[in-house]
């Protein structure tokens, strides 16, 4: 494997963990979360540096059913990234208290759930979009039947548990800012807290695998009869 390669799969999963470990906040601390906050914000720009090739080929390449949705994705996760930065200044007790902002805290904690919870969602569809690159390291293992139908079970498991811990959780509630305070149960360990949410975002890693999984299949037809 490339020396690129490694390093954006590690900047990947770095993402990754610290995503699982923003969405407890109050569970982790203000303080904690705050500096997270900062290190993804700062690995996302790293992401962006090493896959700045997509940049490139947006106005290229040919617009296919997989291409669009691909942009999509890509702006719905830009615009949550950054609403969570500007939001989390705004916000900011802690790590960047030194900075002379004043004012406009309720918008913010406003426009910084309405970004967390849609951006939670956004880059596990995304991962889940670019789950095939992900597999690749391990593609002949995973291409023997026995092991490909064995993950496929477990992935389907997970989505399954995935559905029952969104509506437990009542996602739903603060993706469409239905409340404004998110509900933390302090005597809940928090191991169980990332489980149920790690449980979520397999959900939609699995939605995305099969819609780009669908998309390919719609674009590959296509280009069959052109």
């Amino acid at each position: 494997m490339k020396p690129k390669m490694i390093v954006k799969l590690c900047t990947d999963f770095a993402m990754t963990v610290i995503l699982l470990l923003l969405m407890p906040y109050e569970l982790i601390g203000q303080t904690a979360h705050e500096w997270l906050g900062i290190a993804i914000f700062a690995l996302f720009i790293l992401h962006n540096i090493l896959n700045g090739g997509f940049y490139k080929s947006i106005f290229k390449r040919k617009y296919s059913p997989i291409r669009i949705f691909q942009i999509i994705l890509f702006v719905g996760v830009l615009l949550t990234m950054l609403g969570s930065a500007v939001s989390g200044v705004i916000i900011s007790r802690h790590a960047l208290r030194f900075l002379p902002i004043s004012g406009g805290r309720s918008f913010g904690r406003t426009l910084h759930m309405l970004s967390a919870y849609w951006g939670f969602i956004l880059m596990s569809l995304h991962l889940g979009f670019h789950w095939i690159i992900m597999l690749n390291p391990a593609k002949k293992l995973i291409g023997k039947p026995p092991v490909k139908w064995t993950l496929r079970a477990i992935g389907t498991v997970i989505a399954g548990y995935g559905v029952y811990a969104f509506i437990k959780r009542d996602l739903s509630q603060y993706l469409l800012l239905k409340t404004q305070f998110v509900f933390f149960d302090f005597e809940e360990p928090l191991i169980f807290f990332v489980l149920d949410y790690l449980s979520i975002m397999g959900l939609f890693i699995f939605i995305g695998h099969y819609i780009s999984v669908l998309l390919r299949k719609i674009g590959k037809k296509k280009n069959e009869k052109n």
